[in-house]
């Protein structure tokens, strides 16, 4: 648990100035509020004319005796004034009571302050962190992780953050001193109450401790579940489509609502304990009151030792324990809470990337000859995928991969970008192996069409952009011109500065196609990967799209996936792939007079 406090309080480093000036403004208000209570006691003294009547300054006689030398020159003091004029020696002690209660008010107010700095510096920074690291990861960890799971930990862990670990930032001071303090001025006032009260200090403590062992494991429970939920809302939000045409609505809801019986009941649990906390607390504290009053009443009024006043003023301290002990108390549940959510974040934080760019790692701007695979093989969780392929892309070829789902088609793709690292054989451009080069060379190389279009909830401009952030504006005209998407650009509300809403979804298939193209264009990759670009288009739609790719294949070298046989009839190269393995390779007319699968696989769809 401290450990994990430790690592999210190192981001509080570059704000460590807002820190000092908390603890010295806590420290001022832990004084102060100490202070403002032995102020009462003149006061009450005076009110109750029991001020005692010291007529000579007293002397002093050392450290041991110095509580009675301090009271003894207050009441000389005080004295003095008295025989002047008890007026103005009212006001001046009511006075005294008010700037005290003033200054230790300021210094609360100004120790929140510079701790507001602190805590929504660490998370901003502990947000920032987080993306640059999802930016980061590879798309292997995505492929294992739920996007609701992640979702959760970036936003509800977070928060859970800023309201237990960072809340208690403000108590780490001022709560502490403010014991203290309040214990000195009770030691000063009277030893013997005071040992009687450190007893019932340390009882209360262990009993709180002992509610919440089992805190931190309801915490995490709850907040995986809270992820599982997310999960199911962005698969519903994601697939209404199919939801409602299956009609499987009710099964959907069925799951979203077993997701929420468990928050529910994990809530319930960790509430229940947490309530605890605040009564609990507050219930040993007054025993400890009670029987403060009694055991303090029997030295007023049977023993003699203290005053009435002075007394009062010290329930008063001993009331001044009770709340920020209540407040660690209720601090240690938070610090439980907040350890499960922080652990959760770290693991994030904390993740490999597995493909991080080696030491020696150089650029590559350009390819002169050949894109290679040799006996590749690859798997996903023990599965194989790829059984140890062999194939070239010669500059400037297009070779197309045809073949059934789930054949491995896409994932020769993926490890082309290097989504993934192939466990053996090689992968090499003009000979030197793909992991040579720096991630984000070879990806400024490749540019992508998938069958779903990705794009942002941006403007169509921006969306666009992407593939050259640096373009000019005619430049951005042009790519859209070249993938015959500018007229249909210019008729939207707002042309290029119309926002296309989540995932492109005020467009058509064909339209948002077209944007991916035209974004494809602006980036000029030198190779060019298409994975099914037209497999989910209607006719009208294919046919905008197919002439929009022949341009954008033009002198490039592609990788081709395609399910409509009829859009690779030109390839350079056709391999026919079939559970991992290369079947048949040649072009159009060599593989149909062979008369195999891809021979076999036209027919059938002319017969479709």
């Amino acid at each position: 648990m401290i450990s994990s406090f430790k690592k999210i309080i190192r981001y509080g480093l570059p704000y460590r100035k807002y820190a000092f000036l908390n603890i010295f403004f806590n420290t001022l208000y832990a004084l102060f509020s100490a202070l403002s209570f032995i102020a009462l006691i003149p006061m009450l003294n005076v009110l109750f004319e029991t001020t005692e009547k010291i007529v000579q300054p007293p002397s002093y006689e050392g450290i041991l005796k110095l509580q009675s030398y301090a009271k003894n020159l207050l009441n000389y003091h005080i004295s003095q004034r008295l025989e002047e004029n008890v007026g103005q020696t009212l006001i001046l002690v009511v006075g005294l009571v008010i700037l005290l209660f003033f200054l230790k008010n300021l210094s609360n107010y100004l120790a929140l302050y510079f701790i507001a700095n602190l805590r929504n510096g660490i998370l901003k920074d502990l947000r920032n962190a987080l993306y640059h690291k999802i930016i980061e990861l590879p798309v292997a960890y995505f492929t294992a992780k739920k996007k609701g799971d992640l979702m959760a930990r970036m936003t509800t862990d977070v928060s859970e953050i800023q309201f237990s670990f960072l809340s208690i930032l403000e108590l780490l001071v001022r709560e502490p001193l403010t014991i203290l303090f309040s214990l000195l001025a009770m030691f000063f006032i009277s030893v013997k109450l005071s040992l009687f009260v450190l007893l019932f200090i340390p009882l209360s403590g262990i009993v709180i401790s002992s509610l919440g062992k089992r805190l931190k494991k309801h915490s995490a429970r709850i907040q995986e579940e809270q992820g599982d939920f997310l999960s199911i809302i962005d698969e519903t939000i994601s697939g209404q489509k199919i939801i409602k045409t299956f009609a499987a609505g009710s099964h959907f809801t069925r799951r979203f609502e077993g997701a929420t019986a468990r928050f529910h009941h994990f809530s319930n649990k960790l509430l229940h304990r947490a309530s605890l906390a605040g009564p609990a607390s507050e219930f040993l504290g007054i025993a400890a009151i009670g029987i403060l009053l009694w055991f303090g009443g029997q030295m007023v009024l049977i023993q003699g030792e203290i005053s009435g006043a002075t007394f009062i003023v010290y329930m008063g301290l001993a009331y001044n324990i009770l709340t920020p002990a209540k407040a660690i108390s209720k601090a240690s549940y938070s610090i439980k809470k907040g350890n499960a959510a922080a652990e959760r974040i770290l693991d994030i934080l904390a993740a490999e990337d597995s493909l991080k760019d080696l030491p020696t790692a150089t650029s590559i701007d350009a390819f002169q000859k050949e894109i290679a695979f040799k006996k590749v093989f690859f798997s996903y969780e023990d599965q194989p995928i790829i059984n140890g392929i062999d194939f070239t892309i010669k500059k400037g070829e297009t070779v197309a991969l045809v073949g059934p789902s789930g054949s491995g088609k896409t994932t020769l793709t993926h490890l082309l970008n290097r989504f993934y690292d192939i466990q053996s054989g090689s992968i090499t451009i003009d000979g030197i192996p793909l992991h040579s080069f720096t991630k984000a060379s070879l990806y400024q190389l490749i540019g992508m069409v998938t069958q779903e279009s990705i794009l942002f909830n941006d403007t169509v401009w921006n969306n666009i952009k992407l593939g050259n952030p640096k373009a000019s504006e005619a430049e951005i005209i042009a790519a859209a011109q070249a993938a015959f998407a500018h007229d249909f650009i210019e008729a939207l509300e707002e042309g290029y500065q119309t926002r296309i809403g989540d995932s492109g979804n005020k467009l058509s298939g064909g339209q948002k196609q077209r944007l991916s193209i035209a974004r494809a264009l602006l980036k000029d990759p030198q190779i060019l990967i298409l994975d099914e670009a037209t497999s989910a288009l209607d006719t009208t739609a294919e046919q905008w799209v197919q002439q929009a790719l022949e341009k954008l294949m033009e002198n490039r070298t592609s990788l081709v996936i395609a399910h409509r046989l009829s859009t690779i009839q030109k390839a350079d190269k056709i391999l026919v792939i079939d559970q991992g393995n290369i079947v048949e390779s040649g072009n159009h007319n060599t593989l149909m007079q062979l008369n195999g699968t891809y021979a076999k696989l036209v027919q059938l769809q002319q017969i479709q």
